[in-house]
């Protein structure tokens, strides 16, 4: 009896031995399945965070294409509407330098004139340097020349219409007379 006793002991420590080891299989895989799906799992948060950094960057860089585009539609429109009010400019210092009698109507005159000039130079606009200046094409255009050789090389020596230019931008060439 001590016999079969220890026989069933044996054969219930076999078959634990045996669920054990079954058991520790089955969680290895387990295991490695779980293993298996973390490295899914870290492949796609990879994948959505590389996706969200160039979603960041394009959208970054379209916020800074946006501001450069509405700079330049600014500074566009803004030079149109310059344009458009240069002649009036040209009328205002036509009158300001006319032969009139009543000063009070001449300094109204000039008031007005030196309105809209302060008004350009806060949007900056700067009038082109021209009388003795040194042509320029980028800057003037020349409608006449004559020779001179009392002037030098290129000199600008009358201005028909003043040119302006908003910063780096010109608006109007200036029309000029030029020597030799």
């Amino acid at each position: 009896m001590a016999k079969e006793g220890k026989k069933e002991t044996s054969n219930i420590e076999d078959k634990i031995d045996e669920t054990i080891k079954k058991e520790e299989k089955e969680a290895k895989k387990y295991i490695e399945k779980l293993n298996l799906d973390l490295e899914e799992q870290k492949k796609k948060t990879e994948e959505y965070i590389d996706s969200l950094k160039r979603n960041m960057a394009e959208f970054d860089n379209y916020k800074k294409r946006m501001t450069k585009e509405k700079e330049s539609l600014y500074s566009s429109i803004l030079a149109d509407i310059i344009n458009d009010l240069l002649p009036v400019i040209d009328n205002f210092e036509k009158a300001k330098d006319a032969k009139c009698e009543d000063e009070s109507y001449k300094d109204g005159i000039s008031m007005i004139y030196n309105q809209f000039i302060e008004l350009l130079k806060r949007q900056g606009v700067e009038r082109i340097p021209d009388m003795g200046e040194t042509f320029d094409p980028e800057l003037h255009e020349a409608v006449m020349s004559v020779a001179d050789d009392s002037k030098g090389e290129k000199e600008i020596v009358e201005v028909f219409r003043t040119g302006y230019k908003l910063k780096d931008k010109v608006v109007r060439h200036s029309l000029v007379k030029v020597a030799n």
